[in-house]
């Protein structure tokens, strides 16, 4: 049976030569280069990996322009990114870019394995702490290439957040949205940061901008007492 062909890049030295020597010991993978910077494209063209393991955080690249760019110029291989703890924002965009898997870099050796076995067959991989069922459906949708509309109406709102959101939409402060919609501030800054976190968004313009591009930046219906809040 051929083994897999891995490319590993990985900045830390002492995690990089223990991951090799330990995926070397396995039968049926082959690690073919491993290094902490260097031209990953090159190599990717020269030694045509499986899966190629990448470091989210490269001091000496952008991981995520090395992950589109192997994505786009090699498709065969399965880009798997490996971090401490990658925020939900960060999951969505190396998914957009076209990655396999991730890899969490306290997970176990089993899981590590298991990781790359994976995604050599075609299925993506989630780390454990983000395959909760609202997550999995954001990214499920930019696997498949949705855009804002689709990304946004996956999401599981309440009536109430799709009132905040049109409103934010609309380009209305903290302060006029408890106005219109009779609430107290805080109680609008804990639906907005509610909305954020859904979304895997960072801010009020990202948040709009998504808004806008589902044609929500206009008035939301009022919802019937019991679906307020």
């Amino acid at each position: 049976m051929p083994r897999i062909r891995v490319l590993l890049v990985e900045d830390n030295r002492l995690l990089r030569e223990g991951i090799t020597k330990m995926l070397n010991a396995e039968a049926d993978m082959k690690v073919v280069s491993s290094s902490g910077n260097g031209d990953v494209l090159e190599k990717a063209k020269k030694l045509i990996p499986d899966v190629v393991l990448l470091d989210l955080g490269l001091r000496s690249q952008n991981s995520l322009k090395v992950a589109r760019s192997v994505r786009d110029q090699f498709p065969q291989a399965h880009v798997v990114v490996m971090d401490l703890i990658p925020t939900h924002a960060d999951v969505v965009e190396f998914v957009r870019a076209g990655v396999a898997g991730f890899i969490l870099k306290d997970a176990t050796f089993h899981d590590f394995l298991h990781t790359i076995r994976t995604v050599t067959k075609g299925a993506k991989v989630l780390p454990p702490p983000m395959t909760d069922s609202l997550f999995s459906q954001i990214v499920e949708h930019a696997i498949q290439g949705g855009h804002a509309k689709r990304l946004i109406s996956a999401v599981r709102m309440t009536s109430r957040e799709q009132e905040v959101i049109a409103h934010i939409a609309a380009g209305k402060s903290n302060k006029e949205i408890a106005r219109e919609l009779n609430i107290a501030v805080y109680t609008v800054k804990s639906h907005v940061h509610n909305i954020l976190e859904k979304l895997a968004l960072s801010t009020r313009l990202e948040l709009a901008s998504f808004a806008h591009a589902q044609g929500t930046n206009k008035e939301a219906p009022i919802p019937p007492p019991s679906d307020r809040e």
